[in-house]
């Protein structure tokens, strides 16, 4: 596989999250007269909101020596690894416990998955990173093509 990879997962957790953004504001009118809730609850639904557009979607992409995950449109959380870094790569699935979002697996490692369960599993000299995508395929051939070219150099 010669040239670039590029590939945007667009997902509707982002949806999720502003429902439950929603929830928390409604919870904390309804229960405003409690303590507690009346100033934890407005905070976590304002967090939530301005999380959530983190969330709109997870692109992976090539960026010469390395490749690029990040979520998006809001630019808070990304993660780029070398290809020197990476000793093996192979297409695997999350597991239910695994869910979305970035986080330690309990199989060990980080996951770093927008929706779905197809993901690639990138072994790196120090710990294993599974990427979430709709797209594992083609990301796979992608990465083991650039493997091989810096093996070569």
């Amino acid at each position: 596989m010669n040239g670039t990879y590029n590939h945007t997962q667009r997902s509707p957790l982002c949806l999720l999250l502003y429902a439950l953004g929603v929830m928390f504001l409604i919870l904390s009118w309804v229960f405003r007269n409690e303590p507690v809730i009346q100033w934890m609850f407005p905070f976590i639904g304002i967090l939530i909101f301005f999380l959530a557009p983190s969330f709109h979607h997870l692109k992976v992409e090539d960026e010469g020596d390395r490749l690029s995950i990040s979520f998006g449109p809001l630019p808070l959380f990304r993660r780029t690894v070398p290809y020197s870094e990476i000793a093996s790569v192979e297409i695997g699935r999350t597991t239910i416990l695994d869910g979305w979002g970035i986080h330690m697996s309990l199989r060990g490692g980080w996951v770093w998955n927008l929706w779905g369960r197809d993901c690639l599993v990138l072994k790196l000299r120090e710990s294993i990173l599974r990427v979430g995508t709709d797209d594992p395929a083609h990301l796979a051939e992608f990465v083991r093509s650039r493997l091989e070219g810096t093996i070569r150099k």
